[in-house]
């Protein structure tokens, strides 16, 4: 088992405050209107799921976390992962630039209140679905690899009995509301980068599984959607 010492390294102490502190409020820092709200509740919403959401699996599940941690480091992740993980970095961190350089030059037009109500609805339902696939699914890792040393097998619980990838269907639903709370058009650019991204590391994610995960075909068969039910 991962000793303590190996799992909190000063790299995840660093990862983990980019991700929990810096990457959250960034359109924020960016802009310089510390009076918008928008802006306020994109990182606090983002801040909160984050934080709850490892807390409660760390709770049920610890050596998710020490999994978690090992990001970009599994030698047995797939190849093709190894190159959609950054890019999906990238964009993420070009999706905030964008918001927050959009609000400090007013490059898009202010959107009506219910459009962005409606936006922190779905983001708020998006953050949900994934913290909820996270806790669920104690194999949850953030790169794809067939996890022999955990005893991975098909989790068919929570969310997972709706679509067999819900953590990368509230992924996507948040990207998605993303550019209706923070009042950018041209967040739609990036946004369209991340579906296509998501929706590629989803296809060739599910045939992985299918092809060497035991009991993952007759779980395929079962739940027949990927991402969205009814559609894919």
């Amino acid at each position: 088992m991962q000793s303590p010492k190996k799992v909190v390294s000063f790299r995840v102490i660093i990862q983990a405050l980019f991700f929990v502190l810096v990457m959250p409020f960034l359109p924020l820092m960016i802009s310089g209107q510390w009076n918008w709200w928008e802006g306020w509740a994109y990182g606090i919403l983002g801040f909160v799921s984050f934080v709850i959401s490892r807390l409660l699996a760390a709770k049920h599940e610890p050596d998710l976390i020490a999994e978690r941690a090992k990001f970009m480091q599994h030698e047995d992740a797939q190849a093709w992962d190894k190159k959609i993980i950054p890019l999906l970095g990238l964009v993420g961190i070009v999706t905030a630039v964008i918001s927050g350089l959009d609000r400090l030059f007013n490059w898009t037009p202010i959107f009506d209140l219910w459009v962005s109500v409606l936006g922190l609805i779905l983001l708020v339902v998006g953050y949900t679905i994934s913290s909820y696939a996270l806790i669920v699914n104690r194999f949850f890792s953030g790169m794809v690899r067939l996890q022999t040393d955990r005893g991975q097998h098909v989790i068919s619980e929570g969310p997972y009995r709706w679509v067999r990838h819900p953590g990368y269907a509230g992924g996507l639903l948040a990207y998605l509301a993303t550019p209706l709370l923070l009042n950018s058009i041209w967040l739609l650019i990036p946004i369209l980068l991340t579906v296509g991204l998501y929706v590629m590391r989803t296809s060739l994610e599910d045939r992985f599984l299918q092809k060497n995960l035991e009991g993952y075909r007759e779980y395929a068969k079962k739940v027949q959607y990927r991402l969205v039910p009814g559609i894919w």
